[in-house]
């Protein structure tokens, strides 16, 4: 169970149980509601905009957001953030870049939103530290739960279950 690996072994028990019980999938589905209609990269860049704006107002504008069926779980990249700097004219611009695995385009929207939170934290904080979490609560205040439930769902993969939701439509 590597997605659990940082948590405590009875945590990781009561997983395994689970597991061993081919009850995980169906725990998560009734734990979670269908998945969301975000499908298009334009559709998720108005999403984390939106969230950007409630949240982060100051943070410098997003020039793309994205779907990317390049990020594998594997190599632990749910999602990345990106700042190329560019020299046009004599002002260095940035273009600050979000990129999401092509994984959150069939989950329910409260992994969407965790993991949009988590690449707009990246923001403000670069190291995954106590600020950088307490920025991820400030704008999901199940941020943790949520990461919980995601690596849950992970481990649901890695061990041989199938997608437990289809698009919504």
């Amino acid at each position: 169970m590597k997605y659990l690996a940082a948590y405590p072994a009875a945590l990781q028990a009561q997983v395994a149980q689970l597991v061993v019980q081919d009850r995980l999938g169906e725990w998560l589905q009734k734990r979670y509601g269908r998945t969301h209609d975000i499908r298009t990269d334009r559709a998720l860049y108005d999403y984390v905009s939106d969230l950007k704006s409630r949240f982060m107002r100051n943070a410098e504008p997003l020039s793309k957001v994205a779907f990317d069926g390049k990020l594998h779980v594997i190599r632990n990249a749910l999602g990345t953030h990106t700042t190329v700097s560019r020299v046009q004219g004599g002002k260095l611009k940035a273009k600050r870049e979000i990129r999401v695995a092509s994984l959150f385009k069939e989950v329910p929207i409260e992994w969407l939103r965790m993991i949009a939170v988590h690449e707009l934290a990246h923001m403000k904080e670069r190291a995954h530290d106590k600020a950088f979490y307490q920025l991820c609560t400030h704008m999901e205040p199940d941020y943790h739960q949520l990461e919980f439930d995601l690596r849950l769902y992970l481990t649901h993969l890695d061990g041989g279950g199938g997608p437990l939701w289809q698009a919504a439509g």
